[in-house]
């Protein structure tokens, strides 16, 4: 297998991955590394990528990690169909959208970050849920903001009427709106660019609950 991607069934980030993947139609194998466990932090995986994250990638002997590098570099290696517009000020406007949630909103829900403020400030599972709410939201208001904003290019997709690595990023948002429970309502705008976006093979079938080690798997 020339593609391995290192992931696991609920990480977005890994979602992010496939649905490229996905939509390049290139053949991988995804290999499970259960962050709930710890294997992360396993000497084979630390070999693999030492800041003990997911997802890594490996392509031609090279790993590559971040998800949004992973995106970069597939979209650069098979660049059909382009997932990045061609004009440097387009280029930027997906960026900046897609770190809203890559950058600012999820990090702040992974289990690591829940993890240390259970640990460290007593917080209980449900006080979790909430905190992870909460920057979901906050991700969300932004998001719509953006889109609807007067320098937005936002049209059938995030970007235009193609899709990009911000359709790809917003997606990863709203599964993760989904998860958590948070409100999708505030957000028109994106709920209805990503549901066009979960019509897609590409985006549906890398969705967490469909992969084969998530405990409630779906077809």
């Amino acid at each position: 297998m020339d593609v391995v991607l290192y992931g696991y069934w609920r990480s977005l980030a890994t979602y992010r991955v496939r649905v490229a993947l996905n939509l390049k139609k290139i053949s991988y194998e995804e290999r499970s590394i259960d962050i709930v466990r710890g294997q992360q932090f396993d000497e084979t995986f630390s070999q693999i990528n030492p800041q003990h994250v997911l997802p890594a990638l490996i392509h031609d002997g090279k790993t590559i990690t971040q998800s949004l590098a992973i995106l970069e570099y597939i979209d650069d290696v098979w660049p059909n169909p382009s997932l990045m517009p061609v004009h440097a000020a387009e280029r930027a406007a997906v960026r900046a959208l897609s770190l809203i949630t890559i950058a600012d909103t999820h990090p702040l829900i992974v289990p690591r970050t829940r993890k240390y403020i259970s640990e460290n400030h007593e917080q209980e599972e449900s006080s979790q849920l909430s905190w992870a709410r909460h920057w979901l939201d906050l991700g969300s208001e932004a998001i719509e903001a953006y889109l609807t904003g007067v320098d937005s290019s936002a049209d059938y997709y995030a970007c235009g009427n193609a899709i990009t690595i911000a359709d790809i990023a917003l997606a990863s948002h709203v599964v993760g709106v989904e998860l958590f429970g948070a409100n999708i309502s505030i957000a028109p705008t994106l709920k209805k660019i990503t549901d066009r976006c979960f019509l897609n093979p590409a985006f549906s079938s890398a969705h967490p609950l469909k992969q084969a080690d998530a405990p409630c798997q779906t077809q």
